[in-house]
């Protein structure tokens, strides 16, 4: 399989576009004034502790408090907090752990208010990013991502990859990331370790360690709602986690990204170096590349399945809905239950696409076509249970019900990706309505008439549609000349196949748009002569 990545960035921020097999699996937009994601460290300040809730609302400083709940507190918040207070008062405190010494651990079941009061400032991670009308969600149990290793503070926990299957290969990494781990740091080893020797992952290890020592010189100096330590912007995150043998392209339209990407995997892949690629075409990005096209056909609220069937994506406040159709595939097959299984393995796959294409979190529900056998419904089941592993977000697939039903629930933890598919009608603006067609002529010629005669323009450039320009050019003594006989001044027309049938420009003779607005103010429309 080949992954490809194009980076277009834009005034807003930048957008990125994963390909694999030249179908586009996810886009992400990276929004430049957005300083709240996933896995960034702030030092906040407690604003409310909810006892109903069992929860309290942290100022981190977006413009609404964030929530953080008591179970994500962490079982040793009480050592995170001395740890931040030891850090802003003594002046010979260590980032390192290796000499702190634990204070007891939480209750499982107990209150927040026994943790937290009003006022007490507190280290915390965000783990969803604002969605809709909520703040951030907030966590204290701290961790650093890396390539191979999460770092996790405050632990002594070694933990494997649930997908890394071979006993050996799991004894191995735990062995060896045990023997060099800094004492009271914690290690999830991930699913990408598998294979990998001991100079890589310890690498990646003392990448971290760094990363978290820079963030103490940070916190000592930090005020509240202060960013202690930033999380890898979009594109680098994206690297970090899919970075393999496989990618064969990252491309980078823009200096400053080429050369920010550049280092980053210089410091964690040298040899992928080679793969990536500054592009200078005139041509758009995303355009040149096909990209543009895909995206179009892909966020619309009807999304095609190869060979004939369609998804209609539906969101509520509560969930999403996806519903399957056959179209005209229901004609290719020799009996229903056969059309509704080829159908639905189409659709399987596309459900999945869309699912991380759109970055849709939450509940889903999928209506495919029903089917009357139990072993075509488990092969449906299946597919969609194996094309959810390649996504990187959790999720949960439930069997198809006897309704035809399949339940899927998947992490979100940022807003859901969105592109406005549908254009404005260049002829009513949106409106629905348009002047009456029979007047258009008339409001050219008023157009032309005080131009040329009350603003005493020398000449002007009309810019017409198609159908127009040949109603005014037509004939022997096309109505284009009568103007000149008229006001002994040339109109110059020009074919404008972008606008509306409707619609024209006027421009004078420097090449300038005249508004027509102010220029007809108070002037009465004439009748055409013609």
């Amino acid at each position: 399989m080949s992954n490809e990545l194009i980076i277009n960035s834009t005034q807003d921020g930048d957008r990125i576009a994963l390909i694999q097999d030249k179908r586009l699996v996810e886009y992400h937009f990276e929004s430049k004034d957005t300083d709240y994601i996933v896995g960034d460290i702030f030092l906040g300040t407690v604003k409310k502790v909810m006892p109903g809730l069992n929860a309290a609302f942290i100022d981190i400083g977006y413009q609404k408090d964030a929530f953080l709940h008591y179970h994500d507190l962490g079982a040793n918040v009480r050592t995170l907090n001395k740890y931040v207070k030891a850090a802003q008062t003594q002046k010979n405190a260590s980032p390192k752990l290796n000499q702190i010494k634990f204070e007891p651990e939480i209750d499982k079941l107990g209150k927040i208010a026994d943790v937290l009061k009003k006022g007490q400032q507190l280290l915390v991670q965000i783990v969803k990013e604002p969605i809709s009308t909520k703040g951030p969600r907030l966590s204290c149990e701290i961790s650093l991502a890396g390539r191979y290793l999460v770092l996790v503070p405050f632990s002594n926990t070694v933990s494997v990859s649930k997908k890394i299957v071979s006993k050996e290969e799991r004894t191995r990494l735990k062995r060896l990331i045990t023997s060099i781990k800094p004492e009271n740091f914690g290690v999830i080893i991930r699913t990408v370790a598998e294979g990998r020797d001991v100079a890589e992952l310890d690498r990646d290890l003392r990448t971290m360690v760094e990363n978290w020592e820079e963030g103490f010189k940070t916190l000592r100096i930090a005020k509240p709602t202060d960013k202690i330590i930033g999380e890898l912007n979009r594109s680098s995150s994206i690297l970090r986690d899919l970075l393999n043998e496989s990618f064969d392209s990252i491309v980078v339209d823009d200096t400053h990204l080429y050369d920010e990407i550049k280092a980053y995997i210089g410091s964690i892949a040298p040899d992928k170096l080679k793969i990536l690629k500054h592009y200078t075409g005139k041509t758009k990005t995303f355009e040149h590349f096909h990209v543009e096209k895909q995206l179009k056909a892909a966020f619309g609220k009807t999304v095609t399945i190869p060979g004939g069937g369609y998804l209609v994506i539906e969101h509520t406040e509560a969930l999403h809905v996806i519903d399957v159709n056959s179209g005209n595939k229901s004609n290719t097959e020799t009996d229903q239950e056969a059309t509704a299984l080829n159908v639905n393995m189409m659709a399987a796959r596309e459900v999945a696409r869309q699912l991380r294409l759109r970055d849709i979190g939450g509940i889903i529900v999928v209506d495919f076509i029903d089917m009357k056998s139990p072993e075509n419904r488990q092969k449906v089941y299946e597919v969609v249970k194996e094309e959810m592993k390649r996504d990187r977000s959790k999720s949960t697939v439930l069997p198809i019900s006897k309704f035809g039903l399949m339940q899927i629930t998947r992490q979100r933890v940022r807003p859901e990706q969105n592109i406005v598919t549908g254009e404005v009608c260049p002829t009513c603006n949106g409106t629905g309505k348009i002047t009456a067609s029979i007047l258009v002529t008339d409001e050219i010629e008023a157009a032309v008439d005080d131009l040329l005669t009350s603003h005493n323009h020398k000449s002007l450039t009309l810019y017409l549609h198609p159908f127009l320009y040949s109603y005014y050019t037509k004939g022997m003594v096309s109505r284009q000349m009568k103007w000149f006989f008229k006001y002994f001044k040339w109109v110059s027309l020009v074919k404008d196949t972008s606008l509306g049938i409707m619609d024209f420009k006027v421009m004078d003779d420097r090449g300038e748009e005249i508004e027509l607005r102010a220029a007809l103010a108070d002037v009465p429309v004439v009748a055409d002569e013609a």
